[in-house]
């Protein structure tokens, strides 16, 4: 067993853990955060997305000593503290870019983390930016749009905060 500290959607955790515990499993079962979905276990479906200081990782192919000191972010962290959803979690909801929802806790994810990089909230880049998450339900218009959509509330409320 290891020690590990880290910070998960704003809250200090500190356990010991065997070596090979990956991050998706010690989120689900050691945490009960069972919204990051264990999809491929090869990093290829984007399921398991969460975001590791501020970037959108794949939770299945990382150790959870890699990411000891970090500060990680689930989906279940993006909800507010009054229950209001966020902005992506809204687009989401509004442009119905889920079916089944298997795969919508790491596209809701990676699209937060789109919002901080500088990827246009754009179709075709969207689409780019997100060929790590697989979806098999939809057609992937629903989820480009909320994607764009969420992107562009994200930005604005981050411009109107920094203008306060």
């Amino acid at each position: 067993m290891i020690p590990i500290a880290l910070q998960v959607n704003g809250r200090s955790v500190e356990k010991a853990v065997e070596p090979a515990t990956l991050l998706v499993d010690f989120l689900r079962e050691d945490l009960g955060l069972t919204g990051t979905h264990q999809g491929c276990d090869t990093a290829q479906c984007g399921a398991c997305t969460v975001m590791v200081d501020g970037a959108a990782s794949k939770s299945c192919n990382l150790l959870v000593a890699q990411v000891n000191g970090a500060s990680v972010l689930t989906i279940e962290g993006l909800e507010s503290p009054d229950g209001t959803l966020h902005p992506m979690q809204q687009a989401f909801g509004r442009h119905h870019g889920l079916q089944c929802g298997y795969c919508t806790p790491g596209m809701v994810m990676r699209g937060v983390a789109m919002a901080g990089e500088d990827v246009p909230a754009e179709p075709e880049a969207v689409r780019c930016a997100l060929s790590g998450n697989l979806c098999r339900c939809t057609g992937y218009r629903g989820i480009v749009d909320a994607v764009c959509e969420g992107m562009q509330r994200m930005r604005t409320q981050s411009q109107v905060e920094v203008a306060r």
